[in-house]
């Protein structure tokens, strides 16, 4: 188990450039850049639950002192979420991951009904689908990002998507970096999304899902995911969630 080093080299970053992806847009494919003055948030669910989070303790000790940063969320906005970031000087990006990938994966099927019998469908495969989702979503720069919150949704992506997603998310950090993710140590029976309360407390909202979990991941299996990275660690929960520290 390997400790986190804090250093890191001065820098003010540009504002990361992310142009429109080609196509009709959608509502969950859309990106929200978050300022003080411009946060948009989503609505929370009645029935909420509050989770203490030893991972969001230590993330943020990663990230204490790097100010000005870029931070990506992988889940939908929220307003205490995005106001706990700015108000730590970070420029925050969401990227609704499950939500736009169901947006994508239903705008393939309309264009597969659409094709003539014989035409190719090479680009629809499981491959060719993952492939372009990536191309057309997270267009940022590489080394865009100080720090991804990427909650738990490798568990309900495809083998397809997960593993490239996973490399795509690399390049988007910078050395140094830090992924805050969460893995389930057995399936769910309820799909929740989660939001920062304060500096050590989540609060997990129950919420519909499009997808089924698609795996519990070993130890092994979520070393060999961030292979790229030098260090990690790890936090297991009485409520069957690990949660992983991943700096680059």
């Amino acid at each position: 188990m390997n400790f986190f080093s804090k250093l890191r080299p001065g820098q003010d970053p540009a504002t990361p450039q992310r142009p429109s992806p080609a196509g009709n847009s959608r509502p969950g494919s859309a990106v929200a850049v978050a300022t003080a003055g411009n946060s948009q948030a989503s609505a929370g669910a009645d029935s909420k639950a509050a989770r203490q989070s030893n991972g969001l303790k230590e993330f943020l000790w990663q990230l204490d002192g790097i100010g000005r940063g870029h931070l990506l969320d992988f889940g939908p906005a929220r307003q205490s979420t995005l106001n706990f970031f700015i108000e730590r000087g970070f420029k925050v990006y969401t990227e609704d991951l499950l939500a736009t990938w169901q947006y994508f994966l239903e705008d393939q099927g309309q264009q597969v009904k659409q094709l003539p019998a014989d035409a190719d469908r090479s680009d629809f495969s499981l491959e060719g689908r993952a492939e372009k989702f990536l191309k057309t979503t997270m267009q940022y720069p590489d080394d865009t990002f100080d720090a991804i919150l990427m909650w738990d949704n490798l568990d309900y992506l495809d083998n397809e998507l997960m593993t490239r997603l996973a490399t795509r998310m690399t390049s988007l950090l910078r050395d140094g970096g830090v992924v805050f993710a969460m893995f389930h140590t057995k399936k769910p029976v309820m799909f929740h999304r989660y939001k920062v309360l304060d500096a050590q407390n989540l609060e997990l909202i129950p919420a519909n899902c499009p997808f089924q979990p698609q795996r519990v991941f070993q130890n092994r299996e979520i070393s060999n995911l961030f292979s790229r990275y030098r260090s990690s660690k790890m936090f297991v929960g009485r409520d069957q969630i690990r949660e992983g520290l991943f700096v680059k």
